[in-house]
């Protein structure tokens, strides 16, 4: 008789589960947040509280969200202004559409593409210049609060979201871009615009200057137009010089970030009397040919070592050569320079020669494959050295603009910022950079310039004792004249040695604290002395610090000072009744151009923040005031602390001046 299956029972010994209660919560604080929830509470993905930090440069863009270590995007944007503007009306306003046109596209991108967040609920932490034009800053605001729509805007200094970054707020950061390098003091988070220097020399100058020594001194291997050609005909029968339409700037940027690294400073020792100096290059045997149309004109061939003239120039005068140089053709005497420097380059240069493929011109589609192009090694090693090269008045280089800061702030702030020199930018992530910057700041300040030679003292006792003759006879009616006291000779022994302009000579006790605190490799630092900050600094990009110090703006709710959207709308109607003013006063087009020109500037100025255009106080300048600002009359009231100078917000966006 087969049993009846039965359902299969539990065990009589298992311990029976109940659903848990909310009985066994003895505290209701005792429930926490989940850990995932706890962590990501900021995040970009699940809140809106993270601010969009935008690092607009004239070439390149960095965009993220605050509270990160590194940007979310990083994009090429061409280059969209230059220091120079158009002096025709017409010209100018072309660029400036075009220009806003192009704003607005990268702007789009950054938050439909890049970050993928909806723009009307995020404010935006701007990164900006010093000296970024207020007609750039007002397109700028005017696309993302009427295009784009975004809550706020804050307006923050790079330099000093860069110290930021780095965990100071005292030091003289050195910004070295695209456009021009600039050296800002800030104390106690307060930038020092007054003692703000800048020269021309960056990134721009770099690559002018390097796409003039590829198209004179670089080497082209074109592709073979059959895989035959390329194994039986040898490169060296098939090299011609560079194509001007290859040196893209594309492919100069990958040279300068690929190829290039800044080399030791070069040996100023003297060389014995039967080596060839290599400065002093005849024109007349190179056999170089022209260089091609177009490569005289960059911006950078006649500013490298200005204390150089052939020889063939020097051989007839020592006081004509600038006017004979003058009267040379431009590309003759381009070439002769480079010449010039090529010879003296090789001498100092260790470095190899690298091969670069790259895309052949439109003309020599023909061939199978890319072309190649041979980067020489002193290229490579000292095609920066246009940066080191100083001694013009608009145009020092980058050590002689730190030094320059140095000597405007008051005296009893240089020790604390030369111990704390911070570099940042794009130009400065070359390899080598900033070891060469300290060496040639320590060889500014360290070396006193060289005594007067024995012979032009010489020739100066000799005018000195033997004035020229006197315009009147010795019978003239006038024997003041003569015997004027301005017109007896003076012995030479009475006039001491001439004296030689020491520029640095009160930087000179600040050698042993000159310190980079993001230098690679610091040297080693004697105990007590200011130079052991260097290398103190986190281990962050140049490039990147000022995008660092906005998203650490951010995450702490700071930053400069912020414009709301309500403000602007306010602005933007006050200049609406203003253009219907001017349209009921027109006396002509271009009037009415100049005019509406002036009060869009005027609004923008009423609303954007400008340091440049801080009133100043009414009346002459407090003598207490100058006196505690530790600076001369020459000075001004701008010497910062001592003068009462303020920065509103930790942004540095306006400054306000009082005794």
């Amino acid at each position: 008789m087969s049993t009846v299956p039965a359902t299969p029972r539990r065990p009589a010994h298992a311990t029976h589960t109940t659903t848990p209660s909310t009985s066994r919560v003895q505290n209701a604080q005792a429930a926490q947040a989940s850990p995932h929830y706890q962590t990501t509470r900021r995040h970009s993905l699940y809140g809106t509280e993270d601010r969009v930090v935008i690092d607009a440069g004239s070439t390149i863009w960095k965009v993220g969200f605050s509270g990160e270590g590194r940007p979310r995007d990083v994009f090429h944007v061409g280059r969209l202004w230059s220091l120079r503007r158009a002096a025709v009306l017409s010209d100018r306003e072309e660029e400036d559409r075009l220009l806003e046109v192009m704003l607005q596209q990268h702007l789009r991108r950054v938050f439909h593409d890049s970050l993928l967040t909806d723009p009307k609920s995020r404010k935006v932490i701007l990164v900006e210049h010093p000296l970024m034009p207020v007609y750039i800053k007002d397109m700028i605001a005017r696309i993302l609060f009427g295009n784009l729509q975004v809550p706020s805007i804050s307006f923050a200094s790079s330099h000093l979201l860069a110290l930021l970054a780095v965990g100071r707020i005292t030091g003289l950061v050195l910004d070295c871009g695209s456009l021009e390098s600039t050296a800002l003091p800030i104390f106690s988070a307060r930038p020092l615009f007054p003692q703000m220097r800048t020269t021309p020399l960056a990134g721009s100058r770099l690559t002018a200057h390097l796409r003039a020594l590829l198209l004179l001194f670089g080497t082209y291997l074109p592709p073979p137009s059959s895989l035959s050609q390329a194994a039986n005909i040898p490169a060296a029968t098939r090299s011609t010089r560079v194509p001007q339409e290859i040196l893209t700037d594309g492919v100069l940027d990958e040279v300068k970030t690929r190829c290039c690294f800044v080399g030791t400073p070069m040996d100023a020792s003297p060389e014995p009397e039967g080596e060839h100096d290599g400065m002093d290059v005849d024109p007349s045997s190179t056999t170089t040919s022209p260089p091609p149309p177009g490569s005289s004109t960059a911006p950078s061939e006649s500013d490298f070592s200005r204390d150089t003239v052939p020889s063939q120039f020097t051989a007839a005068s020592d006081f004509d050569a600038a006017p004979v140089l003058a009267r040379a053709p431009a590309a003759h005497r381009t070439e002769t320079h480079l010449q010039a420097l090529a010879t003296l380059y090789t001498r100092h240069s260790t470095a190899t020669d690298l091969h670069l493929k790259v895309e052949p011109p439109a003309a020599q589609q023909t061939g199978t494959g890319r072309g190649t192009l041979v980067v020489p090694g002193w290229i490579r090693e000292r095609g920066a050295e246009v940066l080191f090269e100083g001694g013009d008045v608009d145009e020092g280089s980058v050590a002689e603009t730190v030094l320059d800061a140095l000597l405007k702030v008051p005296v009893d702030l240089r020790k604390t910022l030369a111990s704390s020199i911070l570099v940042t930018g794009g130009t400065a992530m070359l390899p080598g950079f900033i070891p060469r910057l300290r060496a040639e700041l320590i060889r500014a300040v360290g070396t006193s310039p060289p005594p007067p030679s024995s012979s032009s003292s010489s020739a100066l006792h000799r005018s000195s004792s033997h004035p020229p003759s006197s315009p009147f006879p010795s019978s003239s009616p006038y024997p003041e004249a003569s015997s004027s006291p301005a017109r007896r000779p003076i012995p030479a022994r009475s006039r001491g040695p001439r004296r030689v302009y020491d520029r640095y000579a009160p930087l000179r006790p600040l050698v042993p604290h000159l310190a980079v605190l993001n230098d690679p490799s610091p040297p080693p630092a004697a105990a007590g002395t200011g130079a052991r900050n260097a290398g103190k600094a986190p281990a962050f990009t140049p490039a990147t610090l000022a995008w660092v110090g906005g998203s650490l703006a951010g995450s702490l709710k700071t930053g400069g000072v912020e414009v709301a959207r309500e403000c602007w709308d306010e602005a933007h109607a006050e200049q609406q009744q203003s253009m219907q003013l001017l349209e009921l006063q027109q006396q002509g087009a271009q009037t009415q151009a100049l005019q509406q020109q002036d009060a869009e500037e005027a609004a923008a100025r009423s609303v954007i923040p400008d340091w440049t255009r801080t009133p100043l106080p009414v009346g002459a300048p407090s003598a207490r005031a100058g006196a505690g600002a530790g600076v001369g009359p020459g000075e001004g009231m701008g010497a910062g602390i001592g003068a009462g100078a303020a920065v509103g917000g930790t942004g540095g966006g306006q400054v306000a001046v009082g005794a």
